[in-house]
């Protein structure tokens, strides 16, 4: 039972909201409105039936019966004694919306007191709700006055800017009800009036957004003065407060509802302004001028004004490169405060000599302070609160400001205390700053070294940057000589005020040619850095010995004419050198293969190497089987042998050796001298054995999504009949994911001649296997095919062959020709699951929709029409037809 009770207003609540009817809303009652004034009421009708479009009546009555006033759809519908009002446009209904009216009275008068009635002609099919709501006017007398402190001037009030004005108006209301008035300062210096600021019926200060900052920082302000007096207060006036000002007061009633509505308004011209802004003129006394270096500037910046009473003028000086930068891209040099507080600089001085003019001392000027230099003006004026207003700015025309260089001379002389005459020898170089003039304290020379390589013909070469000292004396390397400078064999020194020296610990070929040295002059600014004032290039010096071209030859021998696969290959390499000082020698053993060999397309591999300290190195030998089955050595000083065991086909082609001859350098490193490349020795085995042939057949190339793909590498033999037992193979499967072979191929699985399988990672759900089904046969199978398993697929194989001394010979890799395999999609399955779900939710929705539908008609009820249904157009009696 309490289940049942408790559920009962919940369905009285579903059942209220299935069977609402029609409501017709006006204003809450009493409508408080001023004799004269424009009057609005406004009616509206919602959850109705029919058409959107609703019709209006209005009815006014003072007590007893109901006049009509005015309708929507009927013209005939005005009583007598509202025709002439109505028909004036002095009462006026206007549609707002479809469902929604205005009944407007123009100039509203007090036998204009009543109750005022909105109906709605009834288009719904059962009668629910209301048909007519209303509402009660009161009209009070007319009894706010407004007025200006004195009557308004014909002549403007003349203010300079930065001046403080007031302006009043007078504002009272002799009402019947409890009121309130709303006092608006505006402004017009344009087209339209601008809010100024404001104090509302609910007494609160509001100012417009153009003045929120002026009047948060007490510049403008509103008070009242007395009860009826209303004070507009500005402390600062700025052009933009020219212009013509009024006070607009309005009258506010709170309505039924608890709203506040303006009943009336009234405004009153007070005063026009006019404001004369601030004349400054700011004028640098000298023209362009012309000093010398280390002398002192001197300018003067000439400020002259309009404005009397108590000002202070703010000064700051600039300097520019260009004529043309502006404030925000010039250097501030000094500045002078309203206070006359100056901004300290050691080396600038700003001093005031009378009260319009600013004196600007430079002391010590270089060549970078030549440019152009202006002053900015500012007058500031005091406010009422203690603070200060600037009222105008002004900027002078930039003068410029040519500083002419001290001419600083010194000569350079370049000369080689030790000169090399062999290959190692030391070199030694002297920079020397010679007859040097007009120099001072603050003067500090550096150096730079350059290169140049000496050529025989009449190449353009650049020149070398050694090394650099900059300002500091922090020396700089260059790429040239930076590694052997950190190892020490070569060392930049100053060895005197004027003497700079550069050495070679062990001078080489490559370092013959000419040197050559930049001395660079710097001066001490007074900004605190060092400036560069002149650069002096020396004589160039040759450092260059005789020496013979070294020569290398080398020889290689085969040791064995003849053998075949499997035997032992061995050659020697018989190296001799001319001109070459001690000569050490690297060995590296190069092979040239065949085009046609697939492990190998760049044609030259390297295999093994001997340095000069007799290191034996693998290079590029990736036979895992054989990781022991190359040997390089060194026989005697000029002699090198190279084995090779058990010999490959494969290992067919040209092999040389390639010699490097070393000459002892210094610091105990060896230096490369010159490069050698012996005769080539060919391996070539003359076989008649087995050739090998591959194909890939698949019995279904057409696969669906999750079936299984079936492929079979075949390997056929031509010539010589093998034992099973005498050959095995390597076999790699491919595929190429595209209808052309325009990728890369993606290796699926592979299976090496011991029987070990590998397979490749796969980035999906489908899974391949690979197996041997007969000696020539191999199967690749592909479980739960999926799209990404389409394209051409093939295999290599590389055979392997058993020779009659029991070794294995590996044969050159055969690739079949590919085989292109489709993966179709089974619809049905695809489709399956979601007609079922389909299927499901619709049966569920179907079932919802009758519940509702039940529960609707059960305990919805409608009431029969107790009235004649009012239509649009009026119908003519049955008996009068």
């Amino acid at each position: 039972m309490g289940h049942r009770v408790g559920s009962a207003p919940l369905l009285l609540l579903l059942l209220l909201a299935f069977c609402k009817g029609r409501i017709v809303r006006v204003p809450k009652s009493p409508l408080i409105r001023v004799e004269g004034t424009e009057t609005v009421i406004p009616c509206n009708v919602t959850d109705y039936d029919g058409p959107s479009e609703q019709n209006f009546d209005w009815e006014f009555s003072r007590g007893t019966g109901f006049v009509r006033i005015v309708s929507t759809w009927d013209s005939l519908f005005t009583s007598q004694q509202y025709q002439k009002r109505v028909g004036s446009g002095e009462i006026v209904l206007r549609r707002s919306s479809n469902n929604a009216v205005e009944l407007l009275i123009r100039s509203i008068q007090p036998f204009d007191q009543g109750e005022y009635k909105c109906i709605t002609p009834s288009t719904d099919a059962t009668v629910q709700g209301n048909y007519d709501a209303t509402v009660q006017v009161k009209v009070i007398a007319d009894g706010l006055t407004v007025s200006g402190s004195k009557a308004r001037s014909s002549k403007p009030r003349q203010l300079s800017e930065g001046d403080s004005f007031e302006l009043r108006c007078s504002a009272s209301t002799t009402s019947s009800e409890h009121t309130h008035l709303q006092v608006t300062w505006e402004l017009k210096n344009g087209p339209a009036w601008q809010e100024i600021l404001s104090l509302t019926h609910e007494g609160k200060f509001q100012p417009s957004p153009e003045y929120e900052e002026r009047y948060l920082s007490g510049d403008v302000r509103l008070d009242t003065v007395a009860n009826d007096i209303y004070r507009l207060s500005v402390s600062q006036a700025l052009p933009m407060d020219e212009g013509l000002y009024r006070c607009l007061v309005s009258e506010w009633v709170k309505d039924a509802d608890s709203s506040w509505q303006k009943i009336q308004e009234k405004n009153v011209e007070v005063a026009s302004v006019v404001i004369q802004q601030t004349v400054l003129d700011v004028l640098i006394a000298t023209s362009n001028m012309s000093v010398t270096e280390r002398d002192s500037l001197d300018l003067t910046c000439n400020i002259t004004t309009d404005r009397s009473g108590i000002f202070q003028a703010q000064v700051t000086w600039y300097f520019s490169e260009s004529p043309d930068d502006t404030l925000s891209d010039a250097q501030v040099l000094l500045s002078v405060d309203r206070d006359s507080v100056v901004s300290d600089s050691p080396l600038i001085s700003l001093s005031h000599v009378d009260r319009n003019s600013y004196h600007l001392l430079m002391r010590d000027v270089g060549v970078e302070d030549s440019g152009y230099y202006f002053c900015q003006a500012a007058v500031w004026v005091p406010q009422h609160n203690g603070s200060w207003h600037k009222v105008v700015e002004k900027t002078s025309s930039p003068v410029s400001v040519v500083v002419t260089a001290l001419e600083l001379d010194y000569q350079i002389v370049l000369n080689a205390s030790k000169t090399p005459k062999f290959s190692d020898d030391p070199t030694e170089l002297e920079c020397r700053i010679m007859n040097a003039q007009n120099t001072e304290a603050n003067l500090r020379f550096t150096v730079s070294w350059y290169y140049r390589m000496r050529l025989r013909s009449d190449a353009v070469v650049t020149d070398e940057l050694l090394a650099t000292m900059d300002a500091d004396w922090t020396l700089l390397v260059g790429d040239k000589s930076r590694e052997r400078t950190q190892n020490g064999e070569i060392i930049f020194s100053k060895q005197a005020v004027d003497t700079f020296s550069l050495r070679i610990q062990w001078t080489s070929e490559a370092d013959r040619g000419d040197y050559y040295c930049v001395v660079s002059a710097w001066s001490w600014h007074h900004n605190n850095s060092w400036v560069k004032s002149k650069d002096v290039t020396s004589m160039s010096v040759s450092v260059f010995w005789a020496t013979q071209d070294y020569t290398l030859t080398v020889e290689a021998v085969k040791l064995k004419p003849f053998f075949v696969a499997g035997h032992t290959f061995e050659m020697t390499c018989k190296v001799s050198s001319q001109n070459i000082k001690t000569p050490r020698y690297s060995v590296l053993i190069t092979a040239e293969k065949p085009l046609m060999d697939q492990s190998n397309p760049h044609g030259t591999t390297r295999i093994i190497s001997l340095n000069q300290d007799s290191v034996v190195r693998l290079e590029d030998w990736t036979d895992q089987t054989r990781v022991d089955g190359v040997v390089l050595e060194k026989v005697q000083e000029n002699e090198f042998r190279y084995r090779m065991y058990q010999t490959q086909m494969s290992d067919a082609g040209l092999y040389r050796c390639v010699v490097t001859a070393w000459s002892p350098g210094g610091g105990g490193m060896w230096r490369e001298a010159v490069n050698g490349l012996s005769n080539p020795i060919q391996i070539d085995f003359q076989t008649s054995g087995p050739v090998f042939n591959v194909s890939v057949h698949s019995d279904n190339p057409t696969v669906y999504q999750g079936e299984l793909a079936d492929l079979l590498c075949i390997v056929t033999i031509d010539g010589v009949a093998l034992e099973p037992d005498d050959m095995s193979f390597d076999v790699s499967w491919f595929a190429v994911h595209s209808f052309v072979l325009d990728r890369a191929p993606v290796l699926l699985a592979s299976l090496d001649r011991k029987g070990i399988v590998t397979q490749a990672r796969r980035n999906w759900s489908s899974d391949v296997s690979l197996e041997r089904i007969s000696p020539m046969e191999f199967r690749l199978r592909v479980h739960g095919s999926e799209d990404q398993d389409f394209g051409n697929h093939y295999c290599i194989v590389t055979p392997w062959v058993r020779s009659a001394t029991g070794v294995w010979q590996r044969q050159p890799e055969v690739k079949s020709k590919p085989i292109f395999i489709s993966v179709k999609m089974d619809v049905l399955n695809a489709l399956k699951y979601p007609l079922l779900i389909g299927i499901g939710l619709a049966t569920i929705i179907g079932l919802l929709s009758c519940l509702i539908g039940y529960c609707s008609s059960r305990w919805c009820c409608k009431k029969e029409v107790q009235e004649t249904r009012r239509e649009r157009r009026r119908l003519m009696s049955m008996e009068m037809d």
